[in-house]
């Protein structure tokens, strides 16, 4: 079996990986989708001798009455993987590799989509090429007007929304 620092580290990474994705888990309890990932991050998972199924049936197996197995059940599930990812090693020695894999890992976002650099995205991305009516949704420096800039708000002043000589009605009359 591991020492107590390496079951502490065990407990931090399986609390990491319990509370991955969901902002209220208290870390007590896994679900499926994140033991999964925990298997899959920690290259529990090799494809060959443990597969994606053996840990889902794992999991179901595990876990009792409540819907999420905690660190009892999450030792009893590695226990029942370790002798397939390793099979040449004794019960012991398997287990002890399956935890060294664990051991401080925490989980990863390799994958998630990132925004794209390319030329294509700049050029719709530029608020300075905009025209007509998208171009009147942002000012000058390029940030968005907020609700001025999406609906049209009623002006009182009698005149058409475009006309470019609003107010200069009077100056036109008493020039007569």
């Amino acid at each position: 079996m591991a020492e107590s620092t390496d079951l502490e580290q065990l407990m931090n990474s399986f609390k990491k990986f319990a509370i991955h994705g969901d902002t209220k888990a208290t870390g007590k309890e896994m679900n499926g989708k994140n033991w999964a990932k925990l298997c899959k991050d920690c290259k529990i998972i090799d494809g060959k001798n443990v597969t994606g199924t053996d840990v889902d049936i794992v999991f179901t197996k595990v876990k009792v009455i409540s819907t999420h197995p905690g660190h009892w059940e999450f030792q009893r599930a590695l226990e029942e993987l370790a002798p397939k990812r390793f099979k040449g090693q004794s019960k012991e020695e398997a287990l002890t590799s399956v935890y060294k894999l664990i051991e401080g890992k925490e989980p990863t976002n390799i994958g998630v989509t990132k925004m794209a650099k390319t030329a294509a995205v700049d050029r719709l991305t530029d608020t300075t090429k905009y025209t007509g009516s998208h171009k009147e949704r942002f000012d000058e420096s390029g940030k968005g007007r907020g609700k001025g800039g999406r609906e049209e708000l009623v002006e009182e002043t009698g005149y058409v929304g475009s006309y470019k000589n609003a107010g200069t009605y009077e100056e036109k009359t008493k020039a007569k």
